[in-house]
């Protein structure tokens, strides 16, 4: 009997009807090990950097020598009960982002390993660098009670803290455009400027720009500051229309002046005025100079933005660049900076403008693209040379048509430019865009590549696009083509042949003969849907058919439609520091192409 393993010892007392108990045990009487299994972890996930922690590890089958093994390195290992143990996890195995297999190991006599539980470790989320637009209000009275400042702008986060003078206030995030904090009455016992700015902290984030704050002496009032008006023009002869101020140190008392004569004004708070302006005083081509004025003590006027009335019959035609509330388009706000993307106009210590300055009536034939500050001020320089106004949305604005309520409507300008839009559109705005279109606009879209989500919300400009053409509640496919989930890039002279009459590529502002794509997507066209589609570029080596296109046109109702595939060639190279950028406006053949693309929506060629 000396190899005899005694499988199961049984005691059974059946004259006193005990039951009998069953155990495992090899010869010499030990007890062999179950095998551990695991059916939870806690936390199942950190992010890389994070420091040592407790991992708790469930499950049955545990014993005081089980192990918990982290990728089949032993943890320093706590037994709690058969069905739960713990082991220290040190910071040096959350340095990297990645996944660690984690298991639990039980000794011999039987023992084993467990079943494999996996824990992530996330790469680390960079916070965006914030950036102020306007406070709410910009001053106010030397020994005034306390009040709540509220800041707007761009790239706030739920951790981002308004700094007053250096030293953060209790701050409530609104959203990623406003944040708003207490400020105490001691803060504002003595007169003075004091700069507000935004922080966010690591990773990422950093400082934003300064606004100014002014404290008043008792009695006197400030002087005000008028950076942008809306509309900047109209034509002679033009019915009513109400003038939006915007600026900073505006008061109750504070007047709008048209030339040098007050208009009857609206206080809406201390960045934004609006008054009527009569027909009567755009009966008549010419300009007018716009100030804000107020009074004593104290006081004074602003500096002054020229109102242009254009003569009847006049060619000058009006260019919106968007400017998202949900920072939808990478044209003009944050999200402007969002992925390496810096498709501005015109941006001022980092915060892009609505109405770009200097002011464009002051550009020239000899005016240089350095003008303006931006990634695409080349494109709007080009613009006002000859004559035309360009606009920006501003991130409180709406995409409307129709609306006489929002000065800023889609009825009021000629052409609508969207480059790389980063959000999905509303269906408010799908339908305000096909509207405008369908009613004689001109729509310039740009895409770029698959995957080339800026904000990480699931959504890129191809998918976002696509999206328009499909779920729009109106039509599907108005525009007769749809963007392919590509990414090519490449110097292309595939252009259309045989047609010199298509004033987008033998235009007045001269002959396309080039396409460079840095990274961007294709299009296949379906003139089954829309019959006025039209390719203009194609790849190297392909036929001139309905695929492998890099660029196109349509009509749509009476309005028209130009679409590229890449975002690139726009760019002049003169965007934010630290941006990804490309000097390709003024190379090959891509200034011809815009600007005759631009002319054509325009209905000018």
């Amino acid at each position: 009997m000396k190899f005899l393993i005694t499988l199961l010892a049984i005691i059974c007392t059946v004259a006193i009807g005990l039951s009998c108990k069953k155990t495992s045990t090899v010869n010499g009487g030990g007890t062999i090990n179950p095998v551990p299994s695991i059916s939870a972890i806690s936390p199942s996930s950190a992010t890389a950097g994070d420091p040592a922690f407790t991992l708790t590890v469930t499950g049955t089958n545990f014993i005081s020598g089980s192990i918990v093994n982290w990728n089949g390195a032993a943890l320093p290992t706590t037994f709690l009960s058969t069905s739960q143990v713990t082991a220290s996890v040190s910071a040096f195995l959350l340095a990297s982002a990645g996944t660690a297999n984690i298991t639990v190991f039980t000794g011999t006599p039987g023992g084993g390993t467990s079943n494999v539980s996996v824990f992530t470790i996330s790469s680390v989320t960079t916070n965006p660098v914030p950036a102020i637009m306007s406070l709410s209000p910009a001053s106010t009275t030397l020994g005034s009670p306390a009040f709540t400042l509220t800041v707007n702008g761009s790239n706030f986060i739920s951790s981002s803290a308004i700094s007053w003078n250096g030293s953060a206030l209790p701050t409530t995030y609104v959203n990623s455009l406003q944040l708003t904090a207490s400020v105490s009455a001691s803060l504002v016992a003595s007169a003075g400027t004091v700069p507000v700015t935004v922080v966010t902290p690591a990773p990422g984030g950093g400082v934003s720009n300064s606004a100014a704050f002014t404290i008043t002496p008792i009695g006197n009032n400030p002087v005000p500051s008028l950076l942008s008006i809306l509309p900047v023009s109209v034509t002679a002869g033009a019915a009513a229309f109400t003038v939006t101020a915007s600026g900073t140190n505006f008061m109750n008392s504070s007047v709008i002046k048209w030339n040098g004569v007050a208009l009857t004004t609206t206080f809406i708070n201390s960045t934004q005025l609006t008054a009527p302006v009569g027909a009567a005083l755009v009966a008549t081509a010419g300009t007018a100079a716009i100030t804000v004025f107020n009074t004593t003590p104290g006081g004074g006027s602003s500096g002054t933005i020229n109102f242009t009335i254009n003569p009847v019959g006049s060619t000058a035609k009006k260019f919106l660049f968007p400017r998202s509330v949900n920072e939808k388009f990478v044209v003009a706000t944050k999200s402007e900076t969002a992925g390496n993307a810096d498709w501005v106009i015109d941006e001022d210590g980092g915060v892009p403008q609505s109405i770009p300055t200097p002011a464009q009536s002051t550009v020239t034939a000899g005016t240089p693209e350095t003008y303006w500050t931006g990634a695409i001020s080349s494109w709007g320089i080009a613009l006002a040379k000859l004559g035309h106004t360009v606009e920006t949305l501003p991130a409180t604005g709406s995409i409307t048509y129709g609306n006489a309520g929002n000065p800023q409507d889609l009825s009021n300008y000629q052409v609508f430019v969207v480059d790389e839009p980063n959000n999905r559109f509303t269906t408010g705005e799908k339908q305000a865009i096909l509207n405008f279109v369908n009613n004689g606009g001109g729509l310039f879209m740009v895409s770029d590549h698959t995957i080339s989500d800026r904000d990480g919300d699931g959504w890129d400009s191809p998918a976002i696009w696509n999206d328009l053409m499909t779920n729009n509640s109106l039509v599907t496919n108005p525009f007769g083509f749809s963007i392919d989930l590509t990414n090519i890039s490449e110097i292309s002279s595939n252009v259309l042949a045989g047609n010199p009459s298509n004033t987008i590529l033998h235009g007045s502002q001269g002959n396309v003969t080039q396409l460079g794509f840095n990274n961007g997507a294709t299009l296949t066209l379906n003139s089954s849907a829309n019959a006025n589609v039209q390719g203009l570029i194609w790849q190297n080596g392909f036929t001139q058919t309905n695929t492998h296109v890099m660029s196109a046109s349509s009509v749509y109702g009476t309005g028209r439609v130009y679409m590229v595939t890449d975002s690139s060639p726009l760019d002049d190279g003169t965007g934010a520091p630290g941006n990804t950028l490309f000097m390709d406006w003024q190379l090959y053949s891509h200034a011809s192409l815009f600007m005759n693309a631009s002319l054509w929506l325009a209905k000018l060629q």
